[in-house]
This record gives C-alpha cells, sequence and structure tokens, in this order.
C-alpha cells in the first residue's frame, strides 16, 4: 500500500494506486523522487494545464476504499492565478506484475502501450487471428520443443557439457528463423545471468550486431507510404545497400533533396507488430504455467519478466517515441561540447520512419583511425566514462545498447550517440540507491549493501539476505582488494552471475540494461587501451557528483562517505577534492583534442571551478541545526585529545583556489533567516520532546 504524490509548481495531487498514472502524457521529463514514501512526481509547470484535465478526469474514477481499510477517497479542485490543485487521496493493493513494476521502479510509465490486457485484445480480435495465433502456437511449440528434445537426450547419453558451443549456437540460428521477437528475446537474454547460463550468453549476444536484412524495395515502399511521397521527391540519394540490421528494423544513408543534408533513414521491418503482438501473447500464457518455477528460482513471477520485455519492445516499435527519446538526450547534453546527439527530422518521421541527421564519425573499435584524426585516446575515454556516468547518475535516462554500432569519435573529440530505441529510466529513488550502494561498498557495510538488492528489485521483499552478505563481501573484497589498477566490471559481473544461481535473484530489466551498458562501453575501452582503468577515470566524477550535487540526498551520501566506524575520515576528504578538482579541470575543455586542435577550437573552453558553494552552505545549515551531526564534526576536530587544525588547514588549501569567499558568504548570509527558522523549530521541538 502506498501513495503517489503528483507536483505541479508546488501543488501536489494524489491518486489512488500507480495503475492511475496511465491517464498521463508523455513531457519532455518527468522525474519521480522517493523519500522513501511518499512518491513525488514533479510534472513541467509548462504543461500544468495536460496535467491537471488528466488529473480531473482520473480523479472522477476514484472511489472510497473498503470500510475496513478506515480510509476515503477525496478529491478537490481549485483554480488561481498563483496556484493550481487538486487532491485525491486513496489507498490500494498492488496486484498485477505491471503494478509491482511501477512501484518497484519509482517511475511514471506513460503512454504505456503494452498491458495483458491490450495484447489478448489484438490477437483475438478476429476468427483469422485466432487461428493464425494456433498456428504461430504450433510453430513455436514444434521448433522449441525439437530444441528441448536435443538438449534432453545430451542429457541422457551424458555428452551436454562438451555439445554446449554446437547447442549454443543452434539456439541462435533457432531464434533468427522463429523471427523478429525471439531476436530480440535472445538479445536480452545475452544480458540475463539470472535466466541463462553464461556460455550461451556469448553466442546469444551476435545477435546484436548480426541479424538479416530485408529486401531493398520493401523497404523503401514502406518510406513511401509512412511519408507519403515518393522518395525521388524527398531525397536526391540514397544507399543501394543497408549500413545497418537489426532485430526491428534496418538504416540506410540518404540526402535530403532540399537542403543537401545527409541523413539515416531507419526503417522497420513489415507487417512486424501482428506478430510481435502475438508473440507476446504466447509468451505470457506459457509464463503462467512456470509462475510456480520463477517464484521458486527469481523471487518474482514468470509473467512480470514478460511484461518486462514486452513493455520495452512495444516501445521500441513506436518510432516516435525514439523521436522522443532522441529530444531528450539532446535536452540533456545541450550544454555540453564532448557529446554529439543526432538532431531528428520529426517532419519526415512517422511510427514505423525515423530520419536523423548522418552522424559521419569514426567506430570506436579503431584506435588507429582515431589517432589518425588527431585525437586522443586517453581524453576520449575520459569523455565516454563521463558521458555514460552522466547518463545514469545524473539524468537517468540512459542508452541501454551502446554497442560499438552505436557510438562513434566524432573529429572533433566528441563521443556520439546513436539508435534511441532502447532506453531505460532510473527514478531519483533508483539513482539514490545506486550511490548508497556505492557508498556502503566504500564503508564495506555489507549488511546494508544486501539491503539495497531489495530496495532495487534484486531480492523479492521480504527475503531473508544473512545467506547472501559473505557471498557479496567475498565477491566484493577479491575485486576491489586488487586495488583500482586492476578492478574491472567484467570480472565483479562474472562472480555475480555465479550468485544469481545460488540464491534467489533477479536482474531487473533497467538494471540488466545498466549492466549491458557499462560492461559493452568498458569492453570499447578495453579495445582502445587495453590496460584501461574504469574506475581511475569514473572516480574523479563520483567525487565531484559528491561534492557539488545540490540534492539533499547526495549530502547524507557524502556525510556516510565522510565517516567510518563514527571517525572522520580526512584522508577520504582531501582525496575527494583532488579527485574533483581533476576531473573539473579536465572537462573544462574537451580532453580529447590534442594540445594543437584544442588552441584552434576555443568554443569549447569552459572556464570551470569546483562549486563548493551548495556543499559549503549546506554544512553550515546542517552544523546548526543537526545535533548528531554537529557533534560528529566536533569530534572530528578533537579525535585522538588533539586538535586536528592542522588538517583543516589542509582542506582549506586544496579548494582556496576554487572558493570566491564573497559569493559563499553572500550566499550564506541570504540563508540565513531560512536557517535561523529552522534553528528555532529544531530547538523548539527538542524542548518538547524532552518534556
Amino acid at each position: 500500500m502506498m501513495e503517489l504524490i503528483i507536483c505541479t509548481e508546488g501543488t501536489w495531487f494524489s491518486p489512488s494506486s500507480s495503475s492511475n498514472l496511465n491517464f498521463f502524457t508523455r513531457m519532455p521529463t518527468i522525474t519521480i523522487t522517493s523519500q522513501p514514501s511518499p512518491l513525488r512526481i514533479r510534472i513541467p509547470t509548462k504543461k500544468k494545464q495536460v496535467y491537471l484535465a488528466a488529473v480531473a478526469a482520473a480523479s472522477s474514477n476514484f472511489t472510497a476504499s473498503s470500510s475496513s481499510s478506515g480510509n476515503n477517497t477525496r478529491a478537490n479542485n481549485s483554480m488561481n492565478a498563483a496556484t493550481i490543485g487538486a487532491t485525491a487521496t486513496a489507498t490500494a493493493t498492488a496486484s498485477s506484475a505491471l503494478e509491482q513494476l511501477d512501484i518497484e521502479r519509482g517511475v511514471c510509465i506513460p503512454f504505456r502501450k503494452y498491458t495483458p490486457h491490450t495484447v489478448r485484445n489484438k490477437v483475438l480480435e478476429s476468427r483469422g487471428a485466432i487461428l493464425s495465433l494456433i498456428a504461430r502456437g504450433i510453430e513455436i511449440v514444434w521448433n522449441l520443443g525439437f530444441y528441448w528434445s536435443t538438449l534432453m537426450y545430451d542429457f541422457l547419453v551424458g555428452r551436454d557439457e562438451e555439445v554446449v558451443p554446437y547447442r549454443a549456437r543452434q539456439l541462435r540460428n533457432l531464434l533468427c528463423d522463429l523471427g523478429p521477437s525471439f531476436i530480440k528475446a535472445g538479445q536480452v537474454l545475452a544480458n540475463r545471468p539470472d535466466i541463462i547460463r553464461e556460455d550461451y550468453m556469448n553466442e546469444l549476444c551476435i545477435l546484436q550486431d548480426d541479424v538479416p536484412p530485408f529486401p531493398n524495395q520493401v523497404a523503401f515502399n514502406i518510406i513511401e507510404e509512412e511519408l507519403g511521397q515518393p522518395l525521388e521527391a524527398i531525397f536526391s540519394k540514397i544507399s543501394s545497400e543497408t549500413i545497418a540490421a537489426a532485430s526491428l528494423g534496418q538504416v540506410y544513408r540518404a540526402t535530403l533533396r532540399v537542403s543537401g543534408e545527409d541523413v539515416a533513414i531507419k526503417v522497420q521491418r513489415p507487417e512486424i507488430e501482428p506478430i510481435i503482438y502475438r508473440d507476446l501473447f504466447l509468451f505470457r500464457t506459457l509464463a503462467s504455467f512456470l509462475n510456480g518455477i520463477s517464484l521458486q528460482k527469481l523471487g518474482c513471477n514468470a509473467e512480470l519478466i514478460v511484461d518486462e520485455f514486452g513493455e520495452k519492445l512495444l516501445e521500441e516499435l513506436d518510432y516516435t517515441l525514439e523521436a522522443r527519446n532522441i529530444e531528450d538526450f539532446l535536452e540533456n547534453f545541450k550544454n555540453d561540447p564532448t557529446v554529439k546527439i543526432p538532431m531528428v527530422y520529426k517532419q519526415l518521421s512517422g511510427s514505423r520512419v525515423l530520419v536523423m541527421e548522418w552522424i559521419d564519425g569514426i567506430r570506436c573499435t579503431d584506435p588507429q583511425a582515431i589517432k589518425d584524426e588527431g585525437i586522443d585516446v586517453n581524453g576520449f575515454l575520459t569523455v565516454g566514462v563521463s558521458a555514460a556516468l552522466r547518463q545514469l547518475l545524473e539524468f537517468g535516462l540512459f542508452h541501454g545498447d551502446p554497442h560499438p554500432g552505436n557510438i562513434f569519435a566524432m573529429r572533433d573529440g566528441r563521443i556520439a550517440y546513436v539508435d534511441f530505441g532502447n532506453v531505460a529510466v532510473l527514478s531519483q529513488q533508483n539513482k539514490q540507491i545506486l550511490i548508497d550502494a556505492v557508498v556502503h561498498a566504500v564503508n564495506e557495510d555489507y549488511v546494508e549493501m544486501a539491503n539495497d538488492f531489495t530496495r532495487l528489485g534484486f531480492l523479492a521483499s521480504g527475503t531473508d539476505v544473512a545467506p547472501i552478505i559473505p557471498a557479496l563481501e567475498a565477491i566484493w573484497q577479491n575485486s576491489a582488494g586488487k586495488g583500482v589498477s586492476d578492478f574491472n566490471f567484467r570480472s565483479v559481473t562474472g562472480k555475480f552471475n555465479q550468485l544469481v544461481y545460488q540464491y534467489p535473484i533477479r536482474i531487473p530489466e533497467r538494471f540488466s540494461l545498466v549492466i549491458r551498458s557499462l560492461l559493452t562501453q568498458e569492453g570499447i575501452c578495453f579495445t582502445l587501451k587495453p590496460d584501461f582503468k574504469f574506475l581511475e577515470v569514473a572516480y574523479p566524477y563520483v567525487a565531484k557528483r559528491l561534492l557539488t550535487d545540490p540534492n539533499p540526498a547526495l549530502r547524507e551520501r557524502l556525510i556516510q562517505v565522510l565517516f567510518k566506524d563514527g571517525v572522520f575520515q580526512w584522508k577520504r576528504l582531501e582525496n575527494l577534492i583532488v579527485l574533483a578538482k581533476e576531473n573539473v579541470a579536465k572537462m573544462s575543455s574537451n580532453p580529447a583534442l590534442q594540445v594543437n586542435k584544442r588552441q584552434l577550437s576555443r568554443e569549447w573552453q569552459i572556464d570551470r571551478k569546483l562549486d563548493l558553494t551548495d556543499t559549503i552552505k549546506d554544512g553550515a545549515r546542517l552544523f546548526l541545526i543537526d545535533e548528531g551531526i554537529r557533534k560528529q564534526l566536533l569530534l572530528a576536530m578533537t579525535e585522538d585529545s588533539k586538535l586536528h587544525i592542522q588538517e583543516l588547514v589542509d582542506v582549506y588549501r586544496l579548494v582556496e583556489d576554487q572558493i570566491d569567499i564573497p559569493s559563499v558568504a553572500l550566499e550564506v548570509a541570504r540563508d540565513l533567516p531560512s536557517v535561523a527558522r529552522d534553528v528555532m523549530l529544531s530547538w523548539s521541538n527538542s524542548i518538547l520532546s524532552d518534556r
């Protein structure tokens, strides 16, 4: 049972459950913050009228809860020049797999194309559709049944291990023969160690790059149908061969007749939607028979896994959603001189055709070509890691499929991303828990690290984490104990993959994308530089985030990092400042550009300092208001029966060139009335609590 609060310009709405969020229209960004209850959904104010209409419509459908719950539904709408508000409070218990996903993610899913009910109606809408469904079911059962029988035969004769490479290759070919939804399922399984063993995963990874194309003429007919014009009227030139082919579509290069600009045309496979809906219905029907096994092995029902898959698949099938994804990425990176996102031509795009700016870059797996363009490889790796971490920890919207065909090095040193059909969203809550996990790893707090797994959805709520704690400790200490120089995600993931077979761990879809994204990008980094140290590049960014992010939740994480077993970590604070300054210095200009090129590209130069104004202001506030923090800091200054003045001086020397003292003093002075009020409230609360 939970309460969802929707905020627009300081006014809050409270619908009864996550299922009531289906009426929301997609805006540029919908961010959800969880504290941890209730959830807060911040809505763009420029479109608040749309949301108000939606909330008003939804409010009329709210019904009172049963008398046993003791809760009433309330709806109250008011409007004036200053604020616009509506409230409705109710409670409900999440019962379906989709509702469970909404609660677990902490994210509103707008424009939900997938629901089991929608899929069922699509495939059972006519007698012909039912007959087609039956025929497809027989085809799938026959092919998969035959393959399963070969596995059973291998097991009975005792040769199951020796023929694994052959059977894995056979499975990949079988999925290709069964069509797009099975190819997509194979691509998903290639990142799900909780479902399939590693040797099969490695073979299925081939499906991410090697999918047979469909005929050109069919693709050209789809483009003309979608755009309503002959090809010659729009494009002066179009490639005779596909540039890339994927499970759901393929890409051509063309030149616009009007402007002469080169573009990429992404075309969807013909008649794919009915096939996808039909297969999803069959997948979910099969999953309903496997719920018992799935609950035992993964701690969740199999239908939930199919719902995750179906939801992402139907999102990828709608190219208008991909166009919105591109616009979101453009907005996120608009002020970043190190990242290139292609422009989308929405007037030339539709649900089956997407026209984008052509990216003329160098494949990231060609280090010599990158060097020949005068790009510094080390600097380019810094750019790539920074862009990936910003997506994951700052925006919460990240590229879910950054394989070598989707990432390029631009000749001006920027990193370019293409293909935004597969993206994932992390809520503010999930981002904070990820940072929590990092903090707990730094502090070697494995009990809380295990609890983080539950909060992220890897373990079902109520699972006893005690048996998992020693395994997590062994994995982390074995990996991190080698030091930053030898740490890599692949080794940690390999050990974690073994862990998921021993415990009821399920990898949520969004985190399987995170894992794949990090592993793929780490692999590209190793291609460019075999001795690449991921954490050496990532640590400075994380340090800067902890020290400068205005989010109050990150302030709490910073305090956790700086105190270990009640002892203030002076050296750790100094290291954080040094690393953060290093990140700011590197990213003040594009580090991928060689010196001679950088001098010619003054537009990349940005005058940056490590802005600690908010951190100092919040620290002063906490010191005055929070008695516990005040005691901890005072003890830190007098640990071991001595004043730690020298340590304080050392810290100040590290930041003195970064701080504008008058500006900081002005900000603190402006905040004094608010601080004074909070101090008085804190003092009065403590007096009242003592009584």
